[in-house]
């Protein structure tokens, strides 16, 4: 029996490899050693990228679908003529949005259900974008695929979505990439943050956007660290986005303290900075799965989380909880701090927990997705 060919839409992949990025990037190679054909159309930046990753030649289109209307327009008959050029299958629309007459059996990740939940932490624009396409994507497609089974239930409970038409798909997380860190590897991240020997440091990993709840964190932090003789920084770790309150709040915080927003880290120190961080932070309002909390587990990092959404479904009982507060966050943050015994069971916890997170299996739940898709 052929394999099946899937032709994968990487062309809305930002080229900052965060969590739509990382999904994408660690799926190919995983959907390869599960036996799945996989053929990709993408930004002709990345082609070379992804003929790595596939071991397959990859479909290259031009620069001006970097512009969002254009890639839309796009979508919707050149992403056709590839499927059919490639001898296609199915096509996989891994971020929402699909073409709606293919003529062939379609998926479509649906990435989570904030857009319905909790629309007023999105921007003015991009919640009823997203709203719509999971609409469309959830008539139209043959299976969506949902990153958790709180996503799925959200999905039934908002948009109405029939379950049968959803699998659930946990990410995974590549355990050589994301691991203990060693001394060289926390030294390097001390090194690119201008951190001395003996300072530690709290940290923070995503896109600074309102949901992420990075001002309760702030202040949480500010709270639970301005009496310490050697209080820890801060690193905000990520791309800005659209939170217009954090620098206000960051401006509040007291000269003895310090916070520290590098920006985007190359990938490969990421272990270093969640590893070597006496806590990692990640207060979010809701996700529809919460990549960087794993991620962080697998670092060995103490993780200090909220139960919204995805993420106790992520964390289990190898992290701490906290509510979305600033108050909250400042006495569960101040309880692990001065906790190192509680910071190294979590870390251990954390550990063994993200090892039942893996991409072959994530590469196993999309070919179920696959399969029902071929027969529906």
């Amino acid at each position: 029996m052929e394999p099946v060919r899937a032709l994968l839409d990487t062309t809305a992949v930002p080229a900052d490899r965060g969590g739509v990025g990382r999904y994408v990037d660690n799926l190919i190679p995983a959907l390869v050693r599960a036996g799945v054909d996989v053929r990709t159309v993408c930004q002709l930046s990345d082609r070379d990228h992804y003929e790595r990753l596939s071991a397959q030649p990859a479909v290259a289109v031009g620069p001006a679908l970097q512009r969002r209307p254009i890639r839309l327009a796009w979508e919707q008959t050149g992403l056709i003529g590839v499927a059919r050029k490639v001898g296609a299958d199915l096509v996989h629309s891994p971020h929402y949005t699909h073409p709606v007459l293919s003529g062939l059996p379609q998926v479509v990740t649906l990435h989570d259900a904030t857009f319905f939940t909790d629309a007023h932490v999105h921007g003015r624009f991009k919640a009823p974008f997203f709203r719509t396409a999971t609409r469309l994507a959830l008539r139209r497609a043959d299976c969506c695929v949902v990153a958790s089974q709180a996503s799925a239930d959200e999905l039934v409970a908002a948009a109405h979505a029939d379950p049968a038409q959803l699998q659930v798909a946990h990410h995974g997380v590549d355990m050589t990439v994301f691991a203990p860190p060693s001394a060289d590897a926390v030294a390097a991240v001390r090194s690119r943050l201008g951190l001395r020997e003996g300072r530690g440091w709290v940290a923070f990993l995503g896109t600074l956007e309102p949901r992420k709840n990075v001002g309760a964190l702030v202040r949480g932090w500010v709270a639970a660290v301005k009496d310490r003789t050697d209080p820890p920084a801060l690193v905000l770790a990520g791309g800005s986005g659209w939170d217009t309150t954090l620098d206000a709040v960051i401006a509040d915080v007291p000269s003895n303290l310090t916070v520290m927003r590098p920006g985007y880290l190359p990938l490969e120190l990421l272990s270093g900075l969640l590893g070597g961080a006496e806590v990692v932070a990640y207060p979010s309002l809701g996700e529809g799965f919460g990549l960087p909390v794993l991620e962080a587990m697998a670092c060995g990092a103490a993780v200090l989380t909220t139960r919204r959404l995805a993420l106790a479904e992520v964390g289990g009982d190898a992290v701490a909880y906290t509510e979305t507060d600033a108050e909250s966050i400042a006495g569960a943050l101040r309880a692990l701090l001065d906790d190192p015994h509680e910071r190294a069971r979590l870390g251990a916890a954390g550990l063994a927990r993200a090892a039942g997170f893996t991409w072959d299996a994530c590469a196993a739940a999309h070919v179920r997705a696959y399969e029902r898709a071929m027969a529906a």
